[in-house]
């Protein structure tokens, strides 16, 4: 079982520390001692608590479709050519890049600030640890 330390945790959340002691004061997580006598709550019972507290934009495209990473933002920044263009979006917390023709750019009328969303169907998703830290399961 992954045991977080409060601060950890509120930053994994975007929270302060103090809203984690209150939660943990309120009952919505609960905490232990590690073997340093350190508050940490259970890493799962966090992750529980995030997809919970997830407040993600309506995907505003109304259109059925298989991909199920669907990640509604604001177009921040377009670098173009002729040929191709990058893409850039901030979804929330999150930077997403895509790379398209200039022609799609100019079809979907993207333009600075403007709402999109970036669909993501991968057969490869590769998940990362923080360098020297061990998982335990």
């Amino acid at each position: 079982m992954s045991q977080i330390r409060i601060r950890d945790a509120a930053h994994y959340l975007g929270v302060s520390d103090d809203t984690v002691r209150r939660w943990i004061e309120n009952g919505v997580l609960t905490s232990s001692r590690d073997e340093s006598a350190r508050t940490v709550v259970d890493g799962f019972e966090l992750a529980q608590l995030a997809r919970k507290n997830a407040v993600l934009p309506e995907d505003p495209s109304d259109i059925g479709r298989s991909a199920r990473n669907r990640f509604v933002g604001l177009v921040t920044e377009i670098t173009m050519d002729r040929v191709m263009a990058q893409v850039e979006l901030q979804c929330g917390p999150h930077r997403v890049v895509s790379l398209m023709s200039s022609e799609a750019v100019r079809e979907l009328g993207l333009e600075l600030g403007s709402i999109a969303v970036a669909v993501v169907k991968a057969t490869t998703v590769i998940v990362e640890t923080p360098s020297g830290k061990v998982q335990n399961t």
